[in-house]
């Protein structure tokens, strides 16, 4: 049994991993995060930036009691992860206008606002799952 656990371990953070980077690629957040923070000669610190911090907080989730740092460290973490979502989000919000022109591209015109529906109604659903219900996620 624990090893089918970590085999569907394994398997959910390769699926979301993998759709992760379709995300960053596809809707090119990159560049437009690049263009909106002005750091085009430092691209390579931030693709190497939002690798550690997604693999740190993996590692974080892991770790139900935390890491155990001091509070003020912990002040800092929590500014650099709100600034880094604000960063994201107003990159997000840029690609957004990017919809339409995908939808052209891969023959998705009349199907378009089901897709973007069913979007935000799995992320809405899966969210009040996981609030509603919180000892469905604890061994």
């Amino acid at each position: 049994m624990t090893l089918l656990a970590a085999v569907l371990g394994l398997a959910e953070g390769i699926a979301v991993g993998a759709g992760f980077v379709a995300f960053l690629t596809v809707l090119d957040i990159i560049p437009r995060l690049v263009h909106i923070t002005g750091i085009g000669d430092r691209v390579r610190g931030l693709e190497r930036s939002i690798i550690a911090g997604g693999m740190l907080a993996a590692l974080v989730d892991g770790l139900d009691g935390g890491l155990g740092l001091a509070p003020w460290i912990m002040i800092f973490v929590g500014l650099n992860m709100g600034i880094f979502v604000g960063l994201f989000a107003g990159a997000l919000t840029e690609v957004l206008n990017v919809l339409p022109v995908l939808g052209r591209r891969l023959s998705l015109q009349d199907s378009l606002r089901v897709l973007l529906l069913a979007f935000i109604l799995g992320k809405t659903m899966g969210s009040l799952f996981y609030w509603l219900y919180p000892g469905v996620w604890e061994p």
